[in-house]
């Protein structure tokens, strides 16, 4: 079982700028592609970014493009979100979540995903 923690939330004005990490205890991190979710209030989760076991590939959801940036340091067993010019509609409990992967593989969509932290707020006031 993998388990994983978010942290870095919290309450921020529109323009700011914010990096949550996710700590996982996986003893074989590097073996897990990674990817980053979000739920704001009413809404669906939806896909934000990922990126592969290596690092090499990441992906992002057009309304992250540009803005966010997710990086990982193997060695300490964390992935990163890097969120630039936070918007109030980026408003949402972010989750990070893991799959374990023998390839260069990225997920997109939340059923590729198997272990899922308990999330983070992150609230952008206009």
């Amino acid at each position: 079982q993998v388990q994983l923690v978010e942290l870095g939330g919290g309450l921020v004005q529109a323009g700011s700028s914010l990096r949550l990490s996710c700590a996982s205890s996986a003893r074989t991190f590097s073996s897990y592609a990674m990817g980053w979710f979000r739920q704001g209030p009413g809404k669906e989760r939806e896909f934000v970014g990922a990126i592969s076991r290596s690092g090499g590939i990441t992906v992002y959801a057009d309304s992250a493009k540009g803005r966010f940036t997710i990086s990982r340091d193997n060695a300490r067993n964390t992935v990163f979100l890097q969120m630039y010019s936070l918007k109030p509609e980026d408003t949402a409990v972010y989750y990070c979540a893991a799959t374990l992967t023998g390839s260069d593989y990225v997920p997109r969509r939340y059923d590729e995903l198997d272990y899922w932290g308990p999330g983070t707020q992150v609230t952008v006031s206009s």
